[in-house]
């Protein structure tokens, strides 16, 4: 069972997976109109990860006997100059969730919560490949700067990003 503290801090956690899937689906939405397809479908698989991770968090709440109490989604931005723009605020965001996770895990030892901690060891990893994703792809559009053929070849290599289900989600 889990303790008062932690459920609202998991719930905290969905708010703001779903609050990270709303934005990258922004993202998304603004490269598509612009014409840089490989980039909108970058972020619309990043916008199901983070579906994914907030089930995954509502299905462990569910599963310790825990309520899921889901909560408006605060507004996002809309407007990114570039690619490289949009890339650096998703850097930022992912630095700011691995901090959130972090905290979880902080509970949970405080607690002693042992089942929620090894189940967030896996979110521990997760944000260690986002913040990773996130910097390889600002340096690659820091070496492409203004080339047109930069832009139009990492825009093909995005293209090909598939969604893969999380493995707590293959699992369940």
């Amino acid at each position: 069972m889990l303790s008062k503290k932690m459920e609202e801090a998991l719930n905290e956690q969905i708010n703001a997976e779903l609050w990270s899937a709303y934005l990258y689906l922004s993202m998304g939405m603004q490269f598509e109109n612009t014409g840089l397809n490989g980039v909108a479908n970058w972020f619309k698989v990043q916008f199901q990860e983070e579906q994914a991770h907030a089930e995954i968090l509502m299905n462990y709440i569910n599963q310790r006997g825990g309520r899921v109490l889901l909560k408006p989604i605060a507004a996002v931005d809309t407007d990114w100059a570039t690619p490289l723009d949009a890339f650096k605020a998703t850097l930022v965001h992912e630095q700011k969730v691995t901090a959130m996770i972090n905290n979880l895990y902080s509970i949970a030892e405080e607690e002693k919560d042992y089942a929620t901690r090894e189940r967030l060891v896996w979110f521990v990893n997760e944000q260690v490949e986002e913040e990773d994703s996130a910097q390889e792809l600002i340096d690659k559009f820091t070496l492409i700067g203004n080339d047109g053929m930069g832009l139009y070849t990492l825009n093909q290599e995005l293209a090909a990003r598939t969604y893969t289900v999380p493995s707590p989600l293959s699992a369940e």
